[in-house]
């Protein structure tokens, strides 16, 4: 695993649990036209998305004037992680929470906030120990010592940077919550608590019950297959997260043991892997699944000879 590091004596996710009956891909992409008032951060919001995956997916437009008619690509398919098909499935590189209702129905995702590179959220598994509407804000003294200024409670109200509503996980301090400024979702901007959007919360809340299991994971390439193609979605590290956001441009940096978990990934059908195709999106990593391979030369044989 790549990314942040777990915190002494938790728990490692269980990233080799995957259940049957959930496809490993959901989504597709969409483009948008922007208009004359929006900025990236207003379509992120509308399709709910994130800021930062957002930028990505639209390297060299200007987030905050893309400009009439702009076209705009919304990054709205995902591979899954690699995790329990089991309650929230959450990872911080690409900042989504991946939640599986269970009885057929199908997986939602969200976007989220995560944190600050010296306030990193914990990766491992634990769960939502309880659950508060307009919950009150007891601020750590940590932040306290960081910004003196703020009150040692902040009370439920417009003010509260928790907003409306509260799961509380079973690792001490650590939450997801709503927000008072929605437009640190999908930015590295929290105190190393998971903040979503107002809208993404509401609905997610009611459906989480007292007792379900979260799995934090950080990862960076996921794979996945879909009708028999193999796909492969690279995301920003952390350290590039917050070089797009400030610059929008990302400095280059290998994906730790990539042709390995490609290899992993397509058993008897490596032989097919088009490497230039893997290269290009570990280089771009634009956070959208690209199919990596090539045409079965035999397939395409005998569908010339059926026709």
């Amino acid at each position: 695993m790549t990314g942040l590091a777990a915190i002494p004596g938790r728990a490692q996710p269980k990233t080799e649990t995957l259940q049957a009956g959930y496809p490993d891909l959901i989504g597709e992409i969409r483009t948008v036209a922007a208009r004359h008032e929006d900025t990236l951060l207003d379509i992120a919001r509308i399709n709910g998305l994130g800021f930062v995956e957002t930028v990505t997916a639209n390297k060299g437009v200007d987030p905050w004037l893309p400009g009439k008619g702009t076209v705009i690509t919304l990054p709205t398919a995902h591979v899954l992680p690699a995790g329990p098909r089991k309650g929230i499935l959450l990872n911080l590189i690409d900042q989504r929470i991946y939640f599986f209702p269970g009885e057929g129905a199908p997986i939602q995702t969200y976007a989220i906030g995560t944190g600050q590179e010296a306030w990193d959220t914990p990766v491992g598994n634990t769960r939502i120990t309880r659950k508060k509407q307009n919950p009150t804000w007891y601020v750590p003294k940590s932040i306290r010592d960081e910004q003196p200024e703020l009150p040692a409670v902040v009370r439920p109200g417009p003010n509260n940077p928790l907003g409306r509503h509260a799961m509380y996980l079973g690792w001490h301090a650590y939450l997801i919550h709503g927000t008072n400024n929605p437009w640190g979702v999908g930015r590295r901007v929290s105190h190393g608590c998971i903040r979503m959007y107002p809208e993404g919360i509401e609905k997610l809340f009611p459906q989480v019950p007292v007792g379900t299991p979260v799995t934090v994971v950080s990862q960076e390439a996921k794979t996945g297959w879909r009708d028999g193609q193999l796909y492969l979605e690279v995301h920003p590290n952390p350290k590039q997260n917050l070089e797009l956001e400030e610059t929008g441009k990302l400095t280059p940096a290998p994906v730790s043991e990539l042709a390995y978990r490609i290899a992993q990934a397509a058993g008897k059908d490596v032989r097919r892997v088009d490497w230039e195709r893997v290269k290009s999106a570990a280089f771009e990593r634009s956070g959208f699944p690209i199919p990596i391979l090539k045409s079965d030369k035999k397939d395409v044989e005998a569908a010339t000879q059926k026709n």
